[in-house]
């Protein structure tokens, strides 16, 4: 369905906006298709456009049970506004599209271009000759073309970024499917991922967080099963790089040399996201999950032994296929003894694809909501209480930008702390921008933050801070989109559910 294209008439430019679901590997894998569409000359159309670019780009995921009907519903709702513009295109990319394929050209025709995981690097060719030849372009490659880092991106984010370290995962959980979307874990050369880090830091980031399908697993592919403790140790060395995050690790390859380069490196961050899934046993290994709880627990015992302040977050599965009441216990019992800052809860749903969803036993709706709001009360009460300790604490904070949704009437500023705590301050009097850094002392607690309602003990105006300006003021001289930033995915948040939604850590 796709028409005659309006770029081709004299003095017009076409907009595109991107639409992201998902992981963290996605909200990266947006940056880069944003840099491709503008390096091949489209400028990212204003906020709220709500589909009235030129071209919308569905960067999808296949986690949640219910994703094909959401993709589905958006598809429709662009139907008749791409009928009454000529030019306008539709393209479908991502885990979905991986899974899928022709499935969805043929329940939205009106697609245009539908991309897989492996090759997002082709979306402005295959916009085009979807439009010359008039007809949808589908192109799925079953194997990593390249590896996305080598792709342009249009990053964020003045003060933080992503950088990918492998593509993929070896393992084989019964409730993900990503594995058989993503393919098997290939992993990046140290000295590219460096390299990038560096660039990065040169930029004004002072922030990076490395990013991988299983994180830590990191060297599998190379042959180096220390290569990820000896990453972070290198990240420890690049001047100018003042924090260095990781997500997600997956226990059965958290080894001790992590844990020391996490405790010696002074830039690697007292935080640390572990999913567990579930504290039973019997759970883990219907799950083909590869520890069990006296594992899990001593890894959390070690990380606490050698790094004393880390806050450790996790994820959990309620209600997977065949869990008893006595499962559930024991999920609350590792929960009580691990005291996690925060958990990511999630009810069971089935994932089409998933050895899972196949399986006996399956827990009624009803039992799995029972137990979830019982989870979630344990932990809100854990999670309060880790929080008061930390009453009366002198932190230094990353300004943050937009992480504070009331902000602007409590006249407020927000950042992140070393171990990611999300703190509140007081706006002090003299210009605070986000990348900047701030002392102050916490007087608050609640669950999910903290309060510094004194006022800021010093500010410190960092280079990220004076990127964060430059950008913004290209961004207030040039047409939106133009500006080849660097990333908005901030400091990145602090694992929001759609983090670790793969549920493959």
């Amino acid at each position: 369905m796709s028409s005659i294209d309006r770029s081709q008439e004299v003095g017009v430019t076409r907009t595109y906006e991107i639409r992201t679901y998902g992981c963290q590997m996605n909200v990266h894998d947006s940056e880069r298709l944003a840099g491709l569409l503008e390096e091949a000359g489209y400028v990212r159309a204003p906020e709220g456009a709500d589909g009235e670019a030129d071209v919308v780009v569905f960067n999808t995921c296949a986690v949640r049970e219910n994703a094909d009907n959401r993709l589905y519903g958006n598809l429709g709702h662009l139907a008749p506004k791409k009928a009454k513009r000529p030019g306008m295109q539709i393209a479908v990319g991502g885990c979905l599209a991986q899974k899928d394929r022709d499935t969805i050209v043929k329940k939205a025709p009106w697609v245009d271009v539908v991309f897989g995981t492996h090759n997002i690097g082709k979306l402005p060719v295959l916009l085009e000759r979807a439009r010359v030849q008039q007809e949808a372009q589908v192109e799925i490659a079953e194997s990593l073309e390249a590896f996305p880092s080598t792709l342009p991106t249009r990053r964020e984010s003045a003060y933080a970024a992503w950088v990918s370290i492998s593509v993929g995962c070896n393992n084989t959980c019964t409730f993900c499917i990503v594995p058989a979307l993503r393919g098997k874990e290939k992993d990046r050369r140290p000295g590219d991922i460096l390299a990038e880090v560096e660039a990065l830091v040169a930029e004004g980031v002072c922030e990076i967080t490395l990013l991988g399908q299983n994180v830590n697993a990191y060297g599998s592919d190379i042959g180096d099963r220390e290569a990820f403790s000896k990453l972070l140790r290198a990240c420890g060395k690049i001047d100018g790089l003042e924090r260095v995050r990781f997500t997600s690790p997956h226990p059965r390859d958290f080894t001790d040399d992590v844990i020391a380069a996490m405790a010696e490196t002074p830039n690697v961050m007292p935080q640390l996201h572990m999913p567990l899934q579930s504290g039973s046993d019997a759970v883990l290994r219907a799950m083909r999950r590869s520890y069990r709880q006296e594992r899990y627990l001593g890894i959390i015992e070690k990380v606490r032994a050698a790094i004393p302040d880390a806050a450790i977050t996790t994820d959990i599965i309620v209600g997977f296929p065949g869990e008893t009441d006595e499962d559930f216990e024991q999920t609350l019992h590792v929960v009580r003894e691990a005291r996690f800052a925060q958990a990511f809860t999630f009810q069971y749903s089935k994932r089409p694809g998933t050895p899972a969803a196949e399986m006996d036993n399956q827990v009624p709706k009803e039992v799995v909501q029972e137990r979830y709001e019982r989870l979630v009360a344990l932990q809100e009460q854990i999670s309060w209480e880790e929080n008061k300790k930390q009453v009366g604490r002198t932190l230094e904070l990353m300004v943050a930008e937009g992480e504070g949704r009331k902000d602007d009437t409590t006249h407020r500023l927000s950042g992140r702390a070393p171990d990611n705590r999300l703190v509140h301050f007081t706006k002090p009097d003299q210009q605070v921008r986000p990348g900047d850094v701030v002392t102050v002392e916490v007087t608050y607690a609640a669950p999910h933050h903290l309060l510094a309602e004194g006022p800021v003990l010093d500010v410190r105006r960092t280079r990220a801070g004076d990127a964060w300006e430059k950008r913004n003021a290209a961004d207030t001289a040039k047409p939106a989109g133009v500006m080849l930033g660097l990333p908005k995915v901030g400091v990145p948040e602090p694992l929001p559910v759609v983090a670790s939604g793969c549920g493959c850590d």
